[in-house]
């Protein structure tokens, strides 16, 4: 039928595409730029340098971690998930998340997220006022991807409307 044309929905991905591999990409250099802290802190690179430097990866990180989330969407998710299953047999797939759970997901991904984009203000104008260790930036960004996990493979769906002109939200409780 030659006047038919397919309009890809949200869902139509395999997650096997250049996008997934991007993703993974993505993913791989976002948890680089991570480890890459502790290396320049043993090389001995000065604190202001380093300061300066773990404030800028952690911002990259989060913007990239949103566009990760964007490009695998809910195939990628659920293919990212059944490898992470694999080896831990209790994250398999569930079925639609509950209120409770999907209120500490939100939690666990809203607030590492302000947190590090309101850490430059806070030691700007409290300086010494939080502990500038990187194990705690590490622990807030493991809360942020668990966050998530815990909010399920609609959520991956969800978050890549936000980047689709002709997306619908369609509210399946109401029906």
């Amino acid at each position: 039928m030659a006047g038919m044309q397919h309009t890809p929905s949200i869902g139509d991905e395999t997650g096997s595409g250049w996008r997934f591999k991007c993703g993974v990409a993505l993913l791989v250099l976002a948890i680089a730029l991570v480890l890459a802290i502790p290396l320049l802190a043993t090389l001995g690179v000065p604190a202001a340098t380093l300061a300066a430097v773990t404030g800028a990866v952690f911002i990259i990180n989060k913007l990239l971690l949103i566009l990760i989330i964007a490009l695998v969407g809910k195939a990628g998710f659920q293919q990212l998930k059944n490898a992470v299953a694999s080896h831990i047999p209790r994250l398999g797939t569930v079925g639609p998340i509950g209120p409770v759970r999907h209120a500490i997901g939100l939690a666990m991904f809203w607030v590492p997220l302000t947190w590090s984009l309101l850490e430059p203000y806070i030691d700007y104008f409290w300086p010494g006022w939080r502990p500038n260790q990187w194990a705690y930036q590490l622990l807030g960004d493991l809360i942020f991807i668990t966050g998530i996990f815990v909010l399920g493979g609609n959520f991956w769906e969800k978050v890549r409307a936000l980047f689709i002109r002709t997306a619908r939200v369609v509210d399946t409780a109401s029906h």
